[in-house]
């Protein structure tokens, strides 16, 4: 039988020692977890895996020895090997590597004393197989299940390593740097992953976690006065781009800086792409604003509004005369068509009297909008939609009266229809019944339903020409919207693992 060892890639050039690990139970394997340096006391290493077996739930154990002599250590080697005497084990592994060399030289001892096996790279009956540690600790290939807790499918020869590494993290808090009476190499061994700021970064984020929770129950407590839940204030907040934003962040905010840990990696993982993105959204915003504040660019921006303004609104006056006219040699109801044109020729007047009047404070309003840019550039693109939007409120006024107007032309028409058929609508019952109709009103509704369906076409030409101008309002306005739910919604801390270190997620099979 095949016997597999499983080599850590960081414990090649570890001083000789004690080999720390776990046999895997079922299959004729070892996973060598951490080499413990020479000198030390057997008794403080036998309490120190005690207390570590207590801590993980794993039979970790003293697998056997491993030599790599220095000047002045030439009889190391047969003081590891009578250390199989005091750490008793069925088979006892004696590794050994000359400095300089790549070769490994793999002893296995039963507990008879008699030699299993002896070989130099190229025996088939030992494998010795080098891992990443470092890459099988931080995966998330093999979770860490809870203890005690039983999985009903029977885990693999691989899955049984990966867990085994995952759950022995209490064995790799122990460093060089440590003062202790044990030595460990492992893939911590040169000092812990994070530095020294990322440590005090990590201990100052629960009292910041805390202070920041306690200003979004602050926020919450003011957003729940009764005034905000009034039916007008919830319509216009639930229409403006901005405060769907700010909803948002907070919702975020509430998840990211809550004081709790994270307990599933999924959690962990949306945490963290929620708090990059924020990140990245708030750096694009200093670049929005160092762009805007740069050379000017926000009186030549309030300088270029309103002409455009008032250039949209001669757009619109020539079109409404166009349409008062024959438009494309279509012959319009002159009554009709005059009274909407000079309908939504006044509109147009009083938007162009509006926008004059704000012109004085329009660069002012700008220089404030900007710093939204502070907050992020989502917080810019919102507020851009909803000036946007309001700047178009005429617009969208146009479609609204056309899109009444035309709905009631048609409801009306297919009500007069009915009555030509002898149908009526049932309200109580929700279908059309059967009605019979006296000579006056047929008469009536023959009349009605001539004058509907000659000032259909009138009405039907304004609400499919203000419908097209609402649309592309709309279709620009959906693109901001887009960006911002891409900045909000994109992964970015997902593609940066996948990108520099792939390990880190998941497979999904």
């Amino acid at each position: 039988m095949v016997l597999k060892i499983f080599f850590p890639q960081c414990c090649n050039t570890a001083d000789s020692g004690l080999l720390v690990g776990r046999w895997i139970p079922g299959h004729n394997s070892a996973v060598v977890l951490a080499v413990i340096h020479y000198p030390f006391i057997p008794g403080q290493v036998k309490k120190y895996l005690s207390e570590l077996q207590s801590q993980t739930q794993v039979d970790l154990t003293v697998l056997g020895s491993w030599s790599m002599p220095k000047e002045g250590q030439e009889g190391m080697d047969s003081f590891l090997k009578d250390l199989s005497t005091i750490f008793p084990q069925e088979c006892w592994l004696q590794l050994s590597r000359e400095i300089g060399k790549r070769g490994f030289t793999c002893q296995v001892v039963q507990n008879n004393g008699r030699l299993l096996q002896e070989q130099k790279n190229g025996d088939d009956k030992i494998v010795l197989i080098h891992y990443d540690q470092r890459k099988v600790m931080l995966s998330q290939l093999h979770p860490v299940q809870d203890v005690g807790q039983k999985s009903d499918v029977e885990a693999s020869e691989l899955g049984l390593v990966f867990q085994t590494v995952a759950q022995s993290q209490p064995l790799f808090l122990l460093d060089k740097y440590d003062d202790g009476p044990l030595k460990l190499s492992h893939w911590q061994s040169e000092g812990r992953e994070a530095s020294i700021i990322a440590e005090l970064l990590k201990q100052a984020s629960v009292p910041v976690c805390i202070f920041l929770t306690w200003l979004l129950s602050l926020w919450h407590w003011l957003c729940s006065f009764r005034i905000l839940h009034l039916r007008p204030v919830l319509f216009i907040s639930s229409k403006l781009s901005t405060c769907v934003q700010s909803g948002y962040r907070a919702v975020h905010f509430k998840t990211v800086f809550s004081p709790k840990k994270a307990a599933t990696h999924m959690e962990f993982m949306r945490k963290a792409n929620i708090f990059v993105s924020f990140l990245v959204d708030i750096a694009l915003g200093l670049l929005l604003i160092s762009w805007l504040y740069r050379e000017n660019r926000i009186s030549k921006l309030a300088d270029t509004l309103v002409p455009v303004a008032d250039r949209v609104a001669k757009e619109l006056q020539e079109l409404l005369e166009w349409l008062m006219g024959a438009p494309a040699g279509l012959k319009m109801n002159r009554a009709l068509d005059q009274v909407l044109g000079r309908f939504f020729l006044y509109h147009i007047h009083l938007w162009i009297s509006y926008i004059h009047l704000m012109s004085p404070f329009i660069e002012r309003i700008l220089w404030y909008v900007g710093l939204s840019g502070c907050l992020g550039l989502t917080f810019a693109l919102s507020i851009l939609s909803d000036i946007v939007a309001l700047l178009t409120f005429h617009i969208y006024c146009f479609y609204v009266y056309g899109a009444r107007l035309y709905c009631l032309k048609i409801y009306g028409l297919s009500s007069l229809w009915r009555l030509f058929r002898g149908k009526k609508w049932n309200v109580l019952r929700q279908r059309v019944d059967s009605c019979s109709y006296d000579l006056d009103q047929l008469f009536i509704g023959t009349l009605l339903f001539t004058i509907l369906l000659f000032l259909l076409p009138t009405t039907a030409l304004y609400y499919l020409v203000f419908t097209l101008l609402r649309l592309v309002m709309v279709l620009f306005q959906g693109v901001i919207h887009l960006s911002v739910d891409f900045i909000n919604s994109l992964p970015l801390f997902a593609i940066g693992l996948r990108i520099c270190r792939p390990y880190r997620l998941p497979v999904v099979p």
